[in-house]
C-alpha cells in the first residue's frame, strides 16, 4: 500500500478540519482495499500516521467513520448530477452530461465508489439508506427536469428518472468491471444515446427547450 499523501509524522498538530480530511483519506484506502470488516482502526491510524486516540477524537468508532466517508461520496455524486443538468438547457445534452456524471464518479481516483455501489455493509439500515438516499436524491434532480419540460405527471417522471439513474450507474459499474474495454468517452456516448432514444419520445411542453 502506498503512503498516504496527507499523513503527517506522529505529534504533528493539524487544524480540525484538515486533520479529518487526513484521517477520511486514510480511512478510504483502508476500506476500499479491504472492505469494511476487515479495516481495523489500528491501520487506519497508521495509515494517517496518527494515534488512535486521535482518531478516536474525531470518529467514535469504525461505523461512524465509515458513514462519514459514504455521506462525503454521496453528495459528490449529487453534486456531480445537479452539475450535469445544469450545464445545458439542450435535454439531449443533459442526458449525455448525467451519465458523464456517473462515469466520471466510477473512474474517480480512489475508487470511492465501492464504498457507495459495492458496500460489504448493504444490509445495515444506515448505510442500505444512505445509498437508497444518494440514488434518489440524483433521481429526483433528473425528475423535475423531465416533468418540467414533458406533459406526464411526477409520478411518471420520477419512476423515469429512477430507471435513467438505474442505467447510468450499472452501465458505468460494468464498464470499469470490463476493464474499460471501450473508450470511457464512447461507452458514454454509447448509454446516453440509448436513453435518448427512449426519454426522447415524449413531447416538449416548455418552449424554447432543445429536443
Amino acid at each position: 500500500m502506498t503512503a498516504n499523501p496527507d499523513a503527517r509524522p506522529r505529534g504533528t498538530r493539524l487544524p480540525r478540519l484538515a486533520r479529518r480530511k487526513q484521517l477520511l483519506g486514510a480511512a478510504q484506502e483502508v476500506f476500499v482495499a479491504q472492505g469494511y470488516h476487515a479495516a481495523a482502526m489500528d491501520e487506519i491510524a497508521e495509515r494517517a500516521g496518527v494515534s488512535k486516540p486521535v482518531l478516536y477524537q474525531h470518529f467514535p468508532g469504525k461505523l461512524e467513520l465509515y458513514l462519514a466517508l459514504l455521506d462525503q461520496h454521496s453528495e459528490v455524486l449529487i453534486e456531480k448530477t445537479r452539475a450535469a443538468l445544469a450545464s445545458t438547457d439542450d435535454n439531449r445534452q443533459r442526458v449525455t452530461a448525467t451519465f458523464q456524471a456517473f462515469f466520471d464518479f466510477v473512474a474517480g481516483e480512489g475508487e470511492a465508489f465501492r464504498l457507495v455501489f459495492e458496500s460489504d455493509l448493504r444490509n445495515l439500515p444506515a448505510v442500505r439508506e444512505r445509498v437508497e438516499d444518494t440514488l434518489r436524491a440524483s433521481a429526483e434532480l433528473v425528475s423535475q427536469v423531465i416533468h418540467a419540460d414533458t406533459d406526464i405527471s411526477s409520478d411518471e417522471a420520477r419512476l423515469l428518472s429512477i430507471g435513467l439513474v438505474g442505467m447510468a450507474e450499472v452501465s458505468a459499474r460494468y464498464w470499469l468491471a470490463s476493464t474499460r474495454a471501450i473508450p470511457k468517452d464512447a461507452a458514454e456516448q454509447l448509454m446516453a444515446r440509448l436513453a435518448w432514444r427512449g426519454i426522447s419520445g415524449w413531447d416538449l411542453t416548455r418552449p424554447g427547450t432543445a429536443h
